[in-house]
Order: structure tokens, then C-alpha cells, then sequence
């Protein structure tokens, strides 16, 4: 009998869990074992922390800054049991999570628009991190910040994050050593084990080593969708004096076999009834193949009190390939659907580095806290494909069949087993910043501005030949302030700009009168970058254990459409004269109720509406899969009548969102519940932690999302799912 790779990755992961416990440990004296209950359910607390990176202005606690940040720490990765970075991000009031079209890569919305898996941050770098799927086991915070952040982190290279950017920082070694094995099962048939080892050494602890990594696989609560995910993880670190140094290094390997993409209903009028959330209407022929190794480099030192210098690399050596399928309905009644059907391998080989000088001074009574430097990213993108004509046999909706794809090509380019660029970019910006600190730092008042450079070459992946260019810069400023007027209450605002990369015109356009099509004035120019303005005020305010934070904004992006000449009679101008604007209110609360009782929480309402449009067609209309309203809730609680026991529930509301651009289609609101419980034991001295959820309790069947750059792609929720898993520590 022949075992897969997969297998022998899982079975040596499984031994590794097993078989680490039974390793000697240093001896210790024997402890109470009430107080190692206590200890190890401090140590599992999921929470938020109201801090995080705000880019170019470093590490910094939200109170001090003009933006909305927040932390997800790693016991609540670790207690949530997530195989996917959405899974993580649906604690967050402010984000929803959908999927690429046809594809399994996670595409997560923010304030109305879409932040890429591709656009995800690596400790600050932009292009490292792996491009559809992150396996959260890596990671030992998830950082969100909410807006635009052009002038933080740089243009994202794939040129999304107008509405919010999310930081992953990989795991390090702390101040206590670390031995961890855990053995995880989700339904009904996916299981893995996973270790987690951290060292200090060094006469004085200066030095700290960690290295982790999960294999899992198996079927998931999706009828017949296989993951497997292995993952190693290894840092080194060094912090002594004026120097700071670190080393991060991973490896990770995600295959997603028979996978349920998103189903498209162009040209229907009525949004169809959703099928049970256990359907899987993709192909068993599916996949999608995902392997990367990345890592950063990182340093710093300060060459006077107060004044440092740092500097960062990193890079990222990805592949994929995978047969995927775009499923249409063509019959709400009877659940018809074409099945299409296309292989696209792809490399990309990206490297980002940054470097800079802060420093902080007072003069008159002033505080300064100056920031200065630059970035630059370099992205190559190899690919090559086939797309084939629709099968001639049909699938349904509500009753899912093997169907065989066509084997006649209608399009196919490039070399399938060694893809030619397609894309070369470089993206270089320089900063600078001060931020004034008056009343003993009781006001803060930033400015700033980054010139950002993008230059973009396209080219044939049959031939090699370039095709296009784009070589346009922007400057993009900021302006913050933040006023505390006492402890623990800050009030801000800012303006802000988020930066994409321009559009090309194209050589011609419909007539808004009807008839032949016209021609446009500036036909193959290219445009600068697009940008997106945001203003936003709100406020912080930490009462006891409670943090909370309200925020009110509007963001207005700019958007490539044509208009007639203001020059030339009968033709058309492509600029960008159309504009979306996203206003909305968000509120959050995470922290402690009572002893014992912990909640993350929150909800945001948005107005989502497309301004100055094309022609003036759908003018007014809300933007296509931006909800209403968002709602969560999450409960933690100690059982104060079972020390060694907490229990956990979730809430997840979303409101009604539009699912086509005409405004004729509407997703209903849905929600969703999820309840848990951990219980810490005592093994040998020493706390063994067992977990147990259960998602989406009452299995609701419902569309979840229609967000898609404005297509009717609708994606059904995810079904009732059971996840266990148990964590020892020695």
C-alpha cells in the first residue's frame, strides 16, 4: 500500500505530539495543583489588546495614536482552533470574510472594501506573506487597523486595503520557557497535531529560540472538502544593550481538494433559495496546490537615548497550482448550474525591505517624536494557463454531481510546467514624520508624507515580450490628532489617503445616447494612482478592565470611468472621475465584565454608495456586498463553581447587503452562533488544557456574502462544525 506525503507528514506530526510528554522536564518542586489551574487559565484567556504596529510611527498603544488598532492574541488562536486567518478575524466586529471567485484564497472586507490575502502584512512587510491562504498556528498576533493607511505601510502591492490593513507577527520566544504538544479533530475528519518550543539562554537571557509547527489533514464539515496544511515555524532573537536583532523563518504547505467556491448568478433576477450549508456544488476534480517559504530579517539599534535606527528584509519564494471551477446558476427554480473549468499554475518571487531612523526630543517644552526613511518591494509574478469551454453536462444547486470537464480549450497561454513573468513590480517610497506632544503629551498632533513610486511591467507569458508599463508616483499625507483630556479617555481624528495602482484607458466606449460605440481622447494613456481619502474622528476610553472605542468615518475612493470630452465632440475621457463613498460608524468593547467573565464585542454601521457613476447608471446605489450593520459578541467565563472550567459563546450578526450593482438583489440579513468550553487538568504536575466548540449551532443554511468586485458572486455559509482539541504543557 502506498502512503501519501500528506499521510506521513500527519502520522509524524501525531508522533511528535505523542511522543515530546514523555521527554524528561527539569525538576521543579511540586506546586498546588489549584494553582496551576489558575495559572494556565490566566495563560488561555483570548483577548484583545488595545496596541499593535501603526507602521512607519512602530509599536505604539491605541491611546496615543489616531487610528483605529487592536491585537488578537495568540490563547485566542490557539483556544479558537481556526484553520484559516478568516476564522480568526471573525471575532472582529468591523470584518467580514468571503472568498476569491473560483478560487479558495480568503478575501476579507473592511469598512466596505476588500483587503487581498495578497495585501496581508508579514511583521510590517508587504508581498512575504503566503497569497490565498494563512495558517494562523504561525502567529502569535493578528493586528488589525481599521482605514486607510497609504502613508503607514506603503501602497499595498495588490492594491487593495483602502478600508483597513491586518498584521501578522510570528511567533517568538517570551520571557518563560515553553514546551507544547496539542492534538486537534475537526468533523468529521480532519485531525493533526502540532509542538511549540521556546527558549531564553544567554547569561542573561538576551538570546531566545522558538520553533513551532502543525501538520493537519482531512475532510472538513463541507460535504467531501480535503485540507491539509503543514507548517514549521522557527525564530531566533537577540535583544542585549542598544542592539536588537531578530531572524524569522517558515515554511508552509496548504493543498484544498474538492473545495466549494462561490456560485454566480449573472443574469438572474431572483437570488435562489441557499442550499443546506453542508452543500459542496464544486467539482471533485478541484484543487488548489499551495507551498511557501518566507522570512524576515529584522535589526535595530540605538545610537543615542531615545534615538534608534532599524532596518528589516524579508522574502518570499511561493508556487501554486490548481483546476479550478467557476460555477453559474442558470435556473433559480430548479438549481441548474454550468460548470467551467480551467488549470492555472503560478510562481512568485517577492523580497520587501525597510529602514529608517525614530527619535524622540523635546525643545521648548515640545515633544518630538520624528520618524524618517524608506521601503521598497520587489514582486515577480510567473504565471501560465488553460481555460476550457463549459462542460456540456449541467450541475445542480441542491443536488451536486460528479461532472466530467470539456477538454476543448478556448484560451490557453505560457509554459505550464515553467511560467514566464508576467508581472515585474517595484514599489519604492521615502517618509517622513513628527509627532508633537504639548501638555505633558496630553496632545499629540502628527504630521507626515510618503512619496510613493510604483512602476509595473507587464508582459506575454507565450513570449516574454513586455506588453505594458506603468511608472507613476503620488505623494500621500497624514494628519492626526489625539487629545487626552484624563487617564484612560482619548479623543482623535485624522486624515488619511489609501493608494492603488492607476488604470490604462482603453480605445473606446459605449455611447450614453446609444449607437456606435465612441472613441476616447487619451485611448491607451495611463492614469496615476488611484487614491481614497478618509477622515475619521472617535474616541478611547478604558474603564476598569473594559477597553472601549468608537470611530465615525467617511472614505471617498476614487474609481476609472469615462465621461464625455470636455475637448472633442463625440468622444469619451477615462480618468477618474467616479467615486465610492463608505461612511459608517464603528463601536468596540473588549476586556473583563467581572472576575472571570471576559467579552470582545462590538458593531459598525456602513454606508456604502457609488457616487459620480458611469453615464450616471446606478447612481446612489449601495456598493455590492458591503452589510448594512455588523454585530458580534463573545463571551468568556470561568465557572466559578468549577475553577478548571470556562465556557464560551459567540454571536455573529450580519445585516442585509446588496448582491448586484443595479440594486435589483438583496442578501438577507443572517447570524450565527457558536458556543465552547475548555477544561484545565493536572498531569504530572502540569496543566493539560482539553477544548471543545461547536460553530454555527443551529447549522443555519443562508448566503453569507456577495462581495466580488461588483459581480453577483454569492458564498453560502459555512455548515455546523465540531472541533476539538487538547494542548499539554511540561
Amino acid at each position: 500500500m502506498t502512503t501519501s506525503p500528506t499521510r506521513c507528514r500527519l502520522l509524524l506530526a501525531t508522533a511528535i505530539a505523542l511522543a515530546l510528554p514523555a521527554m524528561p522536564a527539569t525538576a521543579q518542586d511540586e506546586t498546588d495543583d489549584n494553582t496551576i489551574i489558575v495559572t494556565a487559565q490566566r495563560a488561555n484567556q483570548s483577548g484583545v489588546e488595545q496596541a499593535g504596529s501603526v507602521g512607519v510611527l512602530g509599536d505604539k498603544e491605541a491611546a496615543d495614536v489616531p487610528f483605529s488598532i487592536r491585537s488578537y492574541n495568540e490563547a485566542l488562536i490557539l483556544n479558537q482552533q481556526p484553520q484559516t486567518l478568516g476564522q480568526v478575524l471573525e471575532n472582529d466586529p468591523t470584518i467580514r470574510t468571503t472568498t476569491g471567485f473560483g478560487i479558495a484564497s480568503e478575501l476579507f472586507v473592511i469598512r466596505g472594501f476588500a483587503l487581498a490575502g495578497d495585501d496581508v502584512g508579514y511583521d510590517g512587510l508587504y508581498g512575504i506573506m503566503p497569497r490565498q491562504l494563512a495558517a494562523p498556528e504561525l502567529y502569535q498576533s493578528v493586528q488589525v487597523l481599521n482605514g486607510a493607511s497609504a502613508f503607514l505601510n506603503g501602497a499595498a502591492p495588490g492594491g487593495t486595503g483602502l478600508g483597513g490593513s491586518v498584521n501578522l507577527i510570528p511567533k517568538r520566544a517570551g520571557a518563560e520557557d515553553l514546551n507544547r504538544v496539542t492534538a486537534g479533530y475537526t468533523g468529521p475528519e480532519h485531525i493533526g497535531g502540532s509542538f511549540d518550543i521556546a527558549r531564553s539562554t544567554g547569561s542573561g537571557g538576551e538570546w531566545g529560540i522558538r520553533i513551532n509547527g502543525t501538520a493537519r489533514a482531512g475532510d472538513v464539515a463541507i460535504d467531501d472538502e480535503f485540507r491539509s496544511t503543514t507548517v514549521l515555524g522557527a525564530a531566533i532573537d537577540y535583544n542585549s544593550g542598544p542592539l536588537r536583532a531578530s531572524l524569522d523563518l517558515a515554511y508552509q504547505r496548504v493543498k484544498v481538494s474538492h473545495f466549494r467556491p462561490k456560485l454566480s448568478i449573472a443574469g438572474l433576477t431572483v437570488i435562489p433559495e441557499a442550499p443546506d450549508a453542508s452543500t459542496n456544488f464544486g467539482q471533485p476534480w478541484q484543487y488548489t496546490t499551495l507551498r511557501d517559504i518566507f522570512g524576515q530579517a529584522r535589526i535595530e539599534y540605538d545610537i543615542a537615548k531615545d534615538v534608534m535606527l532599524y532596518a528589516a528584509f524579508g522574502a518570499r519564494d511561493g508556487a501554486e497550482e490548481g483546476v479550478y471551477s467557476t460555477p453559474t446558476l442558470v435556473n433559480a427554480a430548479t438549481g441548474e448550474i454550468t460548470v467551467s473549468s480551467s488549470f492555472i499554475p503560478r510562481t512568485d518571487n517577492n523580497e520587501a525591505a525597510t529602514a529608517g531612523l525614530r527619535g524622540k526630543f523635546a525643545t521648548g517644552g515640545i515633544t518630538h517624536e520624528v520618524n524618517a526613511g524608506g521601503s521598497i518591494n520587489w514582486l515577480v509574478n510567473r504565471n501560465a494557463f488553460e481555460f476550457f469551454a463549459l462542460s456540456a453536462e449541467r450541475n445542480n444547486l441542491y443536488a451536486p454531481a460528479r461532472v466530467t470537464p470539456s477538454t476543448t480549450l478556448t484560451f490557453a497561454s505560457g509554459d505550464l510546467d515553467d511560467p514566464l513573468p508576467a508581472s515585474r513590480s517595484r514599489l519604492t517610497s521615502a517618509f517622513v514624520s513628527d509627532t508633537l506632544g504639548l501638555w505633558n503629551d496630553r496632545i499629540l498632533l502628527t504630521a507626515g508624507a510618503r512619496l510613493q513610486a510604483i512602476k509595473v511591467r507587464s508582459f506575454s507569458v507565450a513570449t516574454g515580450a513586455q506588453t505594458g508599463a506603468y511608472d507613476k508616483d503620488k505623494v500621500t499625507p497624514v494628519f492626526g490628532v489625539v487629545v487626552k483630556p484624563a487617564t484612560g479617555m482619548s479623543f482623535y481624528a485624522n486624515r488619511i489617503e489609501g493608494l492603488v495602482q492607476g488604470a490604462t484607458a482603453p480605445v473606446s466606449g459605449a455611447n450614453p445616447s446609444g449607437g456606435a460605440a465612441l472613441p476616447v481622447t487619451n485611448a491607451g494613456a495611463v492614469l496615476p494612482p488611484f487614491v481614497s481619502e478618509q477622515y475619521e474622528i472617535g474616541g478611547k476610553l478604558t474603564l476598569g478592565r473594559l477597553d472601549l472605542s468608537l470611530a465615525a468615518f467617511q472614505i471617498d475612493r476614487e474609481t476609472a470611468i469615462l465621461r464625455p470630452s470636455p475637448t472633442q465632440t463625440g468622444a469619451l475621457e477615462f480618468g477618474p472621475f467616479g467615486v465610492q463613498r463608505n461612511r459608517g460608524v464603528e463601536f468596540t468593547i473588549a476586556g473583563e465584565l467581572s472576575e472571570g467573565l471576559r467579552l470582545i464585542a462590538g458593531g459598525s454601521v456602513i454606508d456604502a454608495k457609488l457616487r459620480r457613476t458611469l453615464n450616471g447608471v446606478n447612481e446612489g446605489n449601495q456598493a455590492v456586498g458591503v452589510p448594512e450593520y455588523l454585530v458580534n459578541a463573545n463571551l468568556e467565563w470561568d465557572v466559578p463553581f468549577v475553577p478548571a472550567l470556562t465556557l464560551t459563546g459567540r454571536v455573529v450578526h450580519t445585516g442585509e447587503q446588496a448582491a448586484n450593482i443595479a440594486n435589483t438583489l438583496f442578501l438577507e440579513d443572517w447570524t450565527r452562533i457558536d458556543i465552547g468550553a475548555r477544561y484545565v487538568a493536572v498531569v504530572a504536575g502540569k496543566p493539560l488544557t482539553l477544548r471543545a466548540s461547536l460553530d454555527n449551532v443551529a447549522d443555519a443554511d443562508y448566503w453569507a456574502s456577495a462581495f466580488d468586485s461588483f459581480r453577483p458572486d454569492l458564498q453560502l455559509s459555512s455548515p455546523r462544525t465540531f472541533k476539538a482539541s487538547l494542548s499539554y504543557e511540561f
